[in-house]
């Protein structure tokens, strides 16, 4: 009887919000500014990652496992975009704060999972590298568009897996304190910390994601280049080495502008007590940049880009030269 009591009483305190007041940039300076660096941000990342889409889904000759990588990670990007900055242009535009609770599951979840997408085709772009570097006459034989398509479907599929179940178990949680949400999007950490009830399962589904999606892939792209300049280090003149390091230069920046800033917020918040504010500007810059200049590195350091930027360019203007002297005649 007495257990029947309390999980009655458990029932009736259960908490679920109707909306959740997401209070991230409240009482920062100037944020109608950083606002409307965002609203740039996401028309240039919307626009690019469009054209990087549409540029290797329409050249046959970009049908080849690299591409196919980057293609993956452009629908990456412009998922996160669209994910995240709308609800902060409506934000600035309408100042309006409050997301019902599905709503605020549903951002929770396509933020992370696209996220966690990038992460892992960073990873499968920096083994495409390696495989090049380390076998280059076998490369072709090893790293086809069937090796490809499936090590992409697993990354898509793994993290559905993952997100999906860490986004469910925020619905067993109970909000009987509070509805606010210290951070600018319905992110995860804010929302299970506050739950009233037990969250130990989501802490472990928190740390799990990091680990998977932020410490793991880190590791993974660390210890394949740690092979590459091992690999380097065998070729005899600089002019080769140079070469060779060249064809990795575009991942490695994608790297760098995508995990270290979201790797550094945790470290810092881990090694002593981070501003809220600092947390908000630094995570959400990790979240905007990279969408918007990932495109812009794609098309000026690859030359299979530029070659076709190159022959739209001049198949356009062989198009207005010939329909000029058409009119003149």
């Amino acid at each position: 009887m007495s257990s029947l009591n309390s999980t009655l009483t458990q029932n009736i305190t259960f908490v679920r919000p109707e909306y959740f007041y997401i209070s991230g940039f409240t009482g920062i300076p100037y944020v109608k500014y950083y606002f409307i660096f965002l609203f740039f941000t996401y028309f240039i990342a919307l626009f690019g990652n469009s054209f990087v889409i549409m540029m290797i889904l329409s050249d046959r000759s970009l049908h080849i496992p690299r591409y196919m990588g980057i293609l993956n990670l452009a629908v990456a990007d412009f998922g996160e975009t669209n994910a995240l900055i709308p609800n902060l242009i409506k934000t600035f535009l309408f100042d309006s704060q409050y997301i019902s609770y599905n709503a605020c599951l549903a951002n929770m979840f396509f933020v992370f999972y696209f996220i966690s997408v990038q992460s892992l085709t960073l990873v499968v772009l920096a083994y495409d590298r390696y495989i090049a570097i380390r076998l280059p006459l076998r490369y072709h034989s090893i790293v086809n568009n069937s090796l490809m398509s499936l090590a992409l479907l697993g990354v898509w599929s793994f993290s559905i897996l993952v997100v999906t179940m860490m986004v469910s178990l925020i619905t067993r949680l109970s909000f009987c304190k509070t509805n606010e949400v210290k951070s600018y999007f319905c992110d995860h950490g804010p929302i299970y910390t506050t739950a009233c009830n037990d969250n130990t399962i989501n802490s472990v589904m928190a740390k799990l994601w990091t680990v998977l999606f932020i410490y793991g892939p880190l590791i993974a792209v660390t210890v394949s280049y740690i092979g590459i300049f091992l690999e380097l280090s065998k070729i005899t003149t600089w002019e080769g080495r140079i070469k060779a390091l060249k064809t990795c230069f575009t991942h490695m920046f994608l790297v760098g502008i995508f995990l270290f800033p979201i790797l550094s917020t945790y470290i810092a918040a881990l090694t002593f007590t981070l501003h809220p504010n600092a947390r908000i500007i630094n995570t959400s810059l990790s979240s905007a940049i990279p969408p918007m200049v990932n495109p812009i590195i794609y098309v000026l350091n690859t030359k299979e880009f530029k070659d076709f930027i190159i022959r739209m360019v001049k198949k356009r203007t062989k198009g207005k030269v010939q329909s000029l002297n058409e009119t003149s005649l």
